[in-house]
């Protein structure tokens, strides 16, 4: 059950993944007059940069790898503090964790994107940072996530992981803030399998998260030439194979995203006016559209919804709710000033109440771990989407009757 971009893998892929075969060269650097030597991972970074509006993209091995990589180029490490909305992947939480800081958890709103009111709550001494994540590819509100950066001198680290090729405001995410970091797992508006990038404007970021992506080297080598390193770094280099997919889906990008969003709006066309639900808050039209979230008016109503079509609440669906990350709830950090930080479950009283009566509809996205294993998918017919609008509108009459 994947993302839009596995149901579209095809021949322009295969082309890509071809020539890398066919040339035997797998690594991602190589002579630059080596004919064997295909450059897609440099192809891809710059497609990509591109297509965002970036100036600089570095292709990394996974989100994870994209999220720690913009961390230690933004210089967080222990001590600090990064704010953090508490609907998430727990990839958000654990980067911050490994990169030495502490994550500071923060409530969210009905568009399931990090509440900036709670932001100003939640900022102290400590903080450094605030990470946005464009949750099921909705983008967070970052006019006012900027302003609130600007007013307390904090750096933007957007988690755009599930959020490839969306826009806030007319400009593509990633780019608003500090840095940018998205994903190509499987399940992702695009993927590759797996694999990650990011994106960023400023050299200097773009320097160090390059290498901290490669053990130090600074960009932009294309041997394995020894020397020019700046920083300690690890090893998330991207391969060939899989920068010759990335580079095939992203070319791909825009067509997926008016695609689904053509099918989300017939979609809610077909539940117009239904009873006992409404639909999240969308901060941008141009929002990636993968999945169509539904706000019951309790959550009794959400779970009977949810027992007919095989469905959860989201606040059962996984390690994408703090509540559900037993081996971040078994941890404690003690601060500068003598206070401990702690996780409980059940400490963000809104972030609960909304994904109690919350339930994922797929349109994209087909992922059971975000409780979106019943919709349709990026293939889906005209009839399909009536059939399934026409079932959803028959069992809230039956609930509410």
């Amino acid at each position: 059950m994947p993302g839009p971009g596995a149901y579209l893998v095809g021949s322009e892929e295969k082309k890509e993944l071809m020539d890398v075969i066919e040339s035997g060269h797998f690594f991602r650097y190589g002579a630059e007059n080596d004919p064997r030597f295909q450059q897609k991972v440099l192809q891809f970074e710059k497609e990509f940069a591109s297509y965002s509006g970036a100036k600089y993209c570095v292709a990394v091995s996974s989100g994870t790898g994209a999220l720690m990589s913009a961390l230690t180029a933004l210089n967080i490490g222990p001590g600090d503090e990064v704010i953090v909305p508490g609907y998430t992947f727990i990839a958000s939480l654990s980067s911050i964790i490994l990169s030495g800081a502490i994550p500071v958890l923060a409530e969210i709103n009905e568009s399931l994107t990090i509440d900036p009111d709670d932001i100003v709550k939640k900022i102290t001494k400590r903080t450094r940072a605030i990470m946005p994540v464009h949750m099921l590819g909705n983008p967070s509100e970052m006019d006012k996530i900027m302003e609130i950066a600007r007013q307390y001198n904090l750096v933007v680290i957007e988690d755009c992981c599930q959020a490839a090729g969306a826009s806030y405001k007319g400009k593509k995410l990633g780019t608003i803030g500090h840095m940018g970091a998205f994903s190509l797992n499987n399940f992702k508006t695009i993927t590759s399998g797996d694999g990650g990038m990011v994106v960023t404007n400023d050299e200097l970021l773009y320097e160090r998260a390059f290498a901290f992506h490669d053990q130090g080297h600074k960009p932009n080598r294309t041997g394995v030439e020894i020397g020019n390193r700046s920083i300690i770094g690890m090893n998330m280099r991207m391969n060939e194979l899989t920068g010759a997919v990335a580079l095939a889906q992203t070319r791909k990008l825009d067509q997926i995203l008016e695609t689904l969003r053509n099918k989300k709006n017939k979609l809610k066309s077909e539940l117009k006016s239904t009873m006992g639900v409404t639909f999240r808050r969308i901060n941008d039209p141009f929002e990636c559209a993968t999945l169509l979230t539904l706000l019951f008016d309790n959550k009794e109503t959400a779970e009977k919804f949810g027992q007919k079509v095989g469905a959860k609440t989201l606040a059962h669906s996984g390690w994408h709710v703090y509540n559900n990350m037993e081996q971040l709830l078994n941890l404690k950090f003690d601060l500068d000033d003598g206070e401990i930080m702690e996780y409980r479950k059940h400490m963000l009283p809104q972030t609960d109440s909304i994904l109690e009566r919350a339930i994922n509809i797929s349109i994209g996205v087909v992922d059971n771990g975000l409780g979106a294993g019943y919709g349709i998918n990026i293939r889906s017919t005209d009839e399909e989407i009536a059939v399934v609008g026409a079932n959803i509108k028959e069992i809230m009459k039956e609930i509410l009757s």
